[in-house]
């Protein structure tokens, strides 16, 4: 039997040249990268440029990476922040259009009534750091820790984000989604 390298050899090997080390730790990442950045974008052309954007980085800056640590939350935080750029980029593009006279394209022009849609819909209204701790927690299955060390905050702060992230998720169904709130608590 083989022993396969651990996750910290594995970086230490990648900041060395390593291709097959670095190609080894993007398998390992990219689907939660790339999942956490649709979460957050809503795109998946556009989640694909930001996880392979992240990965480029990450490569460029490994020598800053403290391998006695995880790399996934230093992943994800780096998609996160590219994921919230992408958004604001794109805001401002949408503003601009608007000034210069044309309509901004109708958002969901083609909504599933479905209840996951609708709390998928529900979940989207939500502010960007609300989105992304019930994204990272109950989407991705992140574990608190995890959670703390991509958003760069204490665990217990995590808690209370992600406390009051659903306390407005809920105020939200109960007004604007009766029928969701109907099919969610019975």
């Amino acid at each position: 039997m083989v022993d396969l390298p651990n996750e910290s050899e594995m970086v230490a090997r990648a900041r060395t040249g390593d291709e097959l080390a670095w190609e080894t730790l993007v398998r390992q990442h990219q689907e939660p990268v790339f999942r956490l950045a649709y979460l957050l974008l809503g795109d998946p052309d556009d989640a694909k440029d930001i996880a392979q954007e992240a990965f480029i980085r990450t490569y460029q800056h490994l020598d800053q990476f403290d391998e006695t640590r995880p790399l996934r939350p230093w992943l994800m935080r780096i998609a996160s922040n590219l994921a919230r750029n992408r958004k604001r980029s794109l805001s401002r593009y949408w503003r601009n259009l608007e000034r210069a006279g044309r309509q901004r394209p109708p958002e969901g022009a083609a909504l599933d009534p479905s209840d996951v849609e609708e709390l998928w819909q529900a979940v989207r209204r939500l502010k960007h750091d609300d989105q992304q701790v019930i994204y990272l927690r109950y989407f991705l299955e992140v574990s608190e820790g995890e959670m703390a060390s991509t958003l760069e905050i204490a665990r217990g702060t995590v808690k209370s984000r992600l406390h009051r992230a659903l306390g407005r998720l809920r105020e939200l169904i109960e007004t604007e989604y009766p029928d969701l709130r109907a099919e969610l608590y019975v």
